[in-house]
């Protein structure tokens, strides 16, 4: 398989920028509560919901998140494109598991997943790609099991999608109506969705949105 080369920039400016990135980002959710609320309630659903089992965090980066979801009870590993991140993953958290994959062909058993984490995971992805990626999600998850994405809000129904300057790789914003949809569409509902405001301090201005979706239980109609 040729690989396209969104893929190979995002790797390519990922590698290159990992260890700033785990300085930067390792300490995140301790000044964060809203996340850590939100990250409660997935690890919640995915214990109490479909067959529990393994959680991927798909574009874990330098492992921090993987490793909050550990603590959480969960059963939980980190797969990243970036073979820098994934290095300082497994020397942060040496207990953990961490792969270098891509989530548009993950190396992934079928129905095997009580969660799929993508923070922030989806927005180096060109729009006509998203759909591949979100059957991967659906294929890997265990019946009832749920998906957390987190992203940024494009600015309104008028733009479904918009390009925004992203420090690393291209990256894309999503109107939430439009990515719930694509969602349905893969076989992936809706359930919640959280949506933060940008602070006046924040650089980009951006809505920051989660949404949470299930994959409909076995014998559902």
């Amino acid at each position: 398989m040729v690989e396209h080369s969104a893929l190979s920039v995002t790797r390519q400016g990922y590698d290159a920028v990992a260890p700033t990135y785990a300085q930067m980002f390792r300490d995140s959710l301790r000044d964060s509560p809203l996340d850590r609320a939100i990250l409660g309630v997935f690890a919640e659903v995915v214990r109490t919901g479909g067959d529990g089992g393994q959680v991927a965090d798909l574009g874990c980066g330098p492992g921090h998140v993987t490793a909050h979801l550990d603590e959480s009870g969960l059963s939980a590993f980190g797969v990243d494109t970036s073979p820098a991140m994934i290095e300082l993953a497994r020397q942060a958290y040496p207990r953990l598991r961490f792969d270098v994959g891509s989530m548009a062909e993950l190396d992934i058993d079928d129905g095997v997943l009580g969660g799929v984490l993508a923070r922030w995971s989806i927005i180096h992805t060109p729009p006509q790609e998203l759909p591949v990626i979100l059957a991967e999600f659906h294929r890997v998850l265990a019946p009832g099991g749920h998906l957390l994405v987190g992203f940024s809000a494009s600015d309104g129904l008028s733009y479904p999608t918009q390009v925004f300057d992203h420090t690393v790789a291209p990256a894309y914003r999503w109107w939430p109506d439009h990515l719930a949809a694509m969602l349905r569409k893969s076989g992936l509902a809706e359930v919640a969705r959280t949506v933060r405001e940008p602070q006046p301090t924040d650089r980009r201005q951006f809505q920051e949105v989660h949404l949470l979706a299930r994959k409909a239980p076995a014998g559902a109609a």
